[in-house]
């Protein structure tokens, strides 16, 4: 397979920040395919590491903004991107900064918006809520994860990894895998096999509800102790027993039901019941 070798020297990728690069032109083509971006969308990628698929992203797309943590690779995407006009690279913690406001700051709010990003294990979790919460207008979000997140987000009630994430993103969002990318892929190779998601955000919400921060708060507090029973949970919040009781006979419920056998419908339901 076609490689693109790294720019300005060798660069050893730094275990800690989760860095794995991909640098088969064909399959970084497919991936730049697969997120659906187009010549009228503005894309933020996180996580551009070499600038490998920012580059087939720059191709495809209006605009590119990336987003890099590690500063030692700016040579590297500095050199790989000299050609790329309608890129802007900014060095910056993920984590640290306002995605809206940075996208506002540099291209108004007019084009559309995809996301595309390679996601470092250990803060995946908190990757995708932040964008789903700092960028809700985003037509897409083109995710590279472990396989292990894949499936949680697309998990059903009694499957393993089911809980908040699968919840959240289900609601706003019509999750699917659109490759799967084994770990010989990488360089270096990781010790997991990845998938790359695709998130297209659905135009109204998949269930509607009555107070998004109440069932933001029911869903936090039903997992935090999943060995716990749904009332238990309940009770934490402060909801007496026999309302918690009643409210579950109303829904047809088990006293005994735990929160991972809770469908979306049915927490949408029970946001809307409690006081």
């Amino acid at each position: 397979m076609p490689r693109q070798h790294n720019a300005g020297g060798a660069f050893h990728a730094k275990h800690a920040l989760g860095q794995n690069f991909i640098l088969d032109d064909g399959l970084l083509s497919e991936l730049a395919d697969l997120s659906g971006v187009t010549r009228e969308d503005t894309v933020l990628e996180i996580g551009p590491g070499m600038g490998t698929l920012t580059r087939a992203l720059s191709e495809r797309a209006q605009r590119v903004l990336c987003v890099e943590y590690d500063e030692t690779l700016r040579p590297y995407l500095e050199a790989r991107l000299s050609g790329c006009k309608n890129v802007e690279i900014l060095f910056a913690d993920a984590l640290g900064i306002r995605f809206d406001k940075e996208i506002r700051k540099r291209f108004g709010e007019a084009a559309p918006l995809r996301v595309c990003a390679n996601l470092p294990y250990y803060i995946t979790s908190e990757l995708i809520t932040k964008l789903t919460q700092e960028l809700p207008d985003a037509r897409s979000m083109a995710l590279m994860v472990q396989r292990e997140v894949a499936d949680k987000m697309r998990s059903a009630p009694g499957e393993d990894g089911y809980g908040p994430l699968a919840l959240r993103l289900q609601r706003r969002y019509a999750v699917r895998i659109a490759k799967e990318v084994p770990r010989d892929c990488f360089e270096p190779k990781p010790k997991v096999d990845s998938a790359f998601v695709v998130l297209d955000r659905l135009d109204a919400p998949a269930v509607p509800v009555k107070d998004e921060a109440k069932l933001e708060r029911l869903i936090r507090m039903s997992f935090a102790m999943r060995r716990k029973t749904l009332m238990n949970n309940l009770g934490a919040m402060g909801i007496p027993r026999e309302e918690s009781r009643r409210i579950l006979q109303e829904m047809g419920l088990p006293e005994s039901v735990r929160a991972e056998e809770m469908s979306l419908a049915e927490f949408c339901a029970l946001a809307d019941r409690i006081g």
